[in-house]
């Protein structure tokens, strides 16, 4: 099969395409054939070198992606041959990844793909809407009727956070930096939209809250926001930290006067019952539409 294989850490041009053999499924695990494949930010800060945990050489990256079983290793129920799904983990520690013509995926962490859901869609579902849902109802316990600000609410996990927050029943407020961006975090339902390049625009989102802050603030790069956000946030509110690229400087004060939290969020520190119950749910709302 064909495999897209990073021999050595460096810039894109590492990554070569390249035949290699297929892989077999181990116990409780499916080889799937890969229809659409998933790109994530900690994919290209592995393939620099550049990142806490790195897989031995050579591998084929990849995690998340979308497709059909075509083999079963021993042991697995509850699949068969032939099951469109989405996958969310590959076994990466064998060098084998999903930016491949076939991965081989552990059968608890893949979840059947509806008919109504594409591939190409399927393939972005795993970490970014994981992450979202994570952050969104598992660390601030987000309830209905509060009202939530996604910065970046235009990339990968704050598209999903949109979505989830929406059909938990939360008020949204979202931010982008192009008028593209904006129009896309429109049409997934966010009820506001405030453009984060602008001058002023942290002012329009406490007009937007009556003057009392959203209650959760799900927060990209809060190496850049963090002590603004302590700032906006409602009193008794959290900050959830999603992204983070370097220090910063904040004033704890604002978080006593407040009685505010910041909450920082992990995907990798999920147990496996806490990511059975995210992705049970996730395939609930994909199943509702």
């Amino acid at each position: 099969m064909r495999a897209i294989r990073v021999r050595e850490f460096g810039e894109p041009s590492v990554l070569q395409l390249q035949e290699v053999p297929t892989p077999e499924p181990g116990p409780g695990e499916v080889l799937i054939q890969v229809r659409a494949v998933g790109v994530n930010p900690a994919e290209t800060y592995v393939r620099t070198g550049r990142y806490a945990m790195l897989p031995p050489l050579p591998y084929t990256p990849g995690s998340d992606g979308a497709g059909v079983i075509t083999k079963l290793g021993s042991g697995v129920e509850g699949r068969a041959v032939g099951d469109r799904v989405y996958f969310f983990g590959t076994a990466a520690g064998r060098g084998v990844g999903a930016y491949a013509e076939f991965a081989v995926a552990a059968a608890n962490r893949l979840q059947r793909l509806p008919e109504r859901v594409s591939f190409a869609q399927g393939a972005a579902i795993g970490v970014p809407y994981a992450t979202a849902h994570r952050a969104l109802l598992g660390r601030a316990a987000a309830r209905s009727g509060e009202t939530v600000f996604i910065h970046g609410a235009s990339g990968g996990v704050g598209t999903a956070a949109v979505q989830i927050a929406r059909w938990q029943g939360l008020t949204v407020i979202g931010t982008a930096g192009t008028p593209e961006g904006a129009e896309v975090v429109r049409k997934l339902g966010a009820h506001h939209v405030v453009n984060h390049r602008e001058a002023g625009y942290l002012d329009r989102v406490r007009e937007l809250t009556n003057g009392v802050g959203p209650a959760i603030i799900l927060e990209m790069l809060a190496n850049v926001n963090l002590d603004l956000d302590l700032g906006l946030v409602a009193k008794g509110g959290r900050v959830v930290v999603i992204g983070n690229r370097g220090r910063i400087e904040i004033d704890p004060r604002q978080t006593m006067s407040k009685d505010s939290t910041i909450l920082g969020m992990s995907l990798w520190n999920a147990s496996d019952a806490e990511l059975d119950a995210i992705y049970a749910d996730l395939g609930r709302g994909l199943e509702s539409g």
